[in-house]
């Protein structure tokens, strides 16, 4: 446990290698060395492999790594909502879930939290007996990633930008795409070709999520042609999303003042088609706030109301 707390002394997680001694002050991130979460609960609304009928036992983490503008989850990547919790709560919260039923444990926004994490993987292991998701930005250091070897069962990454302009004006982020294709690359390498249970569930792989934004359907596009160019097409799958909906943050920023177009989204959909990958193309109906979660900062609150 000691081992992997110590990487916070000189915190090197993500790329943003801001080097800061989270035991004394807060990261890029945001965050220290104790974990804070928002919510956690059943979680019904991921891909259909990820949440069945029984949902996924979703843990959203506070801070970020990559602080999008247009973040729906702001609330807790870039303010004070959510509460602080000790690595032995973490470990009983995913007994808890599965408890619950819900069909594996799945990790938001986990990135800047992973020592701690593991600690508390290693707190249950021998008693957690579903998956465990990582359900990231896709901004992750390859050192970091493999870290989560015997961890980790399945990798949600998303691909966000391929262009470094782009990245740069979302998330102050040039190196995005060589950071997250690299690491998606080691993630493909760590669990192997994608794996499922009698009930459709998945039990191990990798599934790219790729939010298509509006006006940058020209990325997209470029991205889905590196996407095939680079995995072959039993070796992942793919998750197309529409469901951009501008926040408060995006006010000032004229293309993300709108939802993606059906013309947009449809380009997407075409030029991922012809590389034959399996997986989901999320409805343009699921543009809308209703489906971003709920947050709290109290913590008794959300440990007893979490169904």
């Amino acid at each position: 446990m000691t081992e992997h707390l110590q990487l916070l002394r000189n915190c090197r997680l993500c790329p943003r290698g801001c080097g800061v001694d989270r035991t004394k002050a807060k990261g890029f991130c945001g965050e220290g060395d104790k974990i804070r979460i928002a919510r956690w609960s059943r979680h019904y609304w991921e891909e259909p492999c990820i949440s069945g009928k029984e949902g996924s036992g979703t843990v959203f983490f506070c801070g970020c790594s990559l602080r999008c503008v247009f973040c729906q989850n702001f609330e807790i990547s870039q303010q004070d909502t959510g509460y602080e919790i000790s690595i032995n709560e973490l470990a009983e919260i995913f007994l808890a879930l599965q408890e619950k039923g819900a069909n594996n444990i799945n990790l938001v926004n986990p990135t800047h939290f992973v020592p701690q994490i593991l600690c508390a993987l290693d707190i249950v292991k021998g008693k957690l007996h579903i998956p465990v998701v990582y359900n990231c930005a896709g901004y992750e250091r390859i050192e970091t990633v493999r870290l989560l070897k015997g961890y980790i069962d399945i990798f949600l990454p998303d691909l966000k930008y391929f262009d470094s302009e782009l990245a740069f004006k979302y998330s102050k982020a040039r190196d995005y795409y060589d950071n997250a294709i690299n690491a998606i690359k080691e993630m493909v390498n760590i669990t192997g070709k994608p794996e499922f249970d009698e009930r459709g569930l998945m039990k191990k792989g990798v599934i790219i999520r790729h939010l298509v934004l509006p006006g940058s359907r020209h990325d997209s596009i470029k991205l889905m042609e590196l996407i095939g160019q680079s995995f072959e097409k039993d070796e992942i799958l793919i998750s197309l999303m529409s469901q951009f909906t501008p926040t408060k943050n995006c006010e000032g920023i004229k293309e993300l003042c709108r939802k993606t177009t059906t013309f947009e989204y449809n380009s997407v959909i075409k030029a991922i088609e012809k590389y034959g990958f399996e997986g989901y193309i999320q409805q343009k109906s699921s543009a809308e706030d209703v489906y971003i979660p709920q947050f709290f900062n109290d913590k008794k609150v959300t440990f007893f109301q979490n169904d």
